[in-house]
């Protein structure tokens, strides 16, 4: 009589190949969780958006002029977790020197939330090279921080904002501004 096949080498084959499947589901399991991680939650930088600039007192005397300067941003967090900041600053250069700044309190952003940003700094001298009927002074305002991503990740992000002002010099009035 004839022995029949056995039954374990098929059996071993079958369980080889349920553990070769079930690894091969865990490694695309792992790589759409990494994708998913990386679309989804990977950190963006604040956008900032400058809405108003004033000078609400100004005036001129012996060709230098003094002023207070105040700034409106709105500062968007995009990120699906709070967003702290703490090195922050808004400085205003006139020539490439810088005549005015401030550093703007640490605070937090919620996550997907935008805040409003106001800073009011005097500027205690500005000497124009020449008199001129209008002045171009520029502002920077500089957002920097932490983000945590799932509560366990933190990243760094930093994010600037550059504003040309065009000030006329006879009564300080704000003709306009470029970001």
């Amino acid at each position: 009589m004839a022995k029949p096949p056995s039954s374990s080498s098929s059996s071993s084959t079958t369980n080889l190949a349920s553990c070769i499947l079930a690894t091969l589901f865990l490694i695309l399991l792992a790589i759409i969780t990494l994708i998913i991680f990386f679309t989804l939650f990977k950190p963006k930088q604040p956008k900032i958006s400058i809405t108003t600039i004033r000078l609400p007192n100004f005036s001129i005397a012996n060709n230098t002029a003094t002023f207070t300067f105040s700034q409106y941003a709105s500062v968007r967090n995009p990120n699906r977790d709070v967003f702290s900041h703490y090195d922050s600053s808004l400085q205003l250069l006139y020539s490439g020197n810088r005549v005015g700044f401030m550093w703007i309190p640490a605070g937090e952003i919620g996550s997907g939330r935008t805040q409003i940003m106001a800073a009011t700094f005097a500027v205690k001298w500005f000497a124009p090279d020449e008199m001129r009927e209008v002045v171009e002074v520029e502002s920077e305002m500089r957002v920097g921080g932490r983000v945590r991503v799932l509560r366990f990740f933190i990243h760094h992000v930093e994010t600037q904002v550059k504003c040309r002002v065009a000030v006329e010099v006879t009564d300080g009035a704000v003709l306009g501004f470029r970001c």
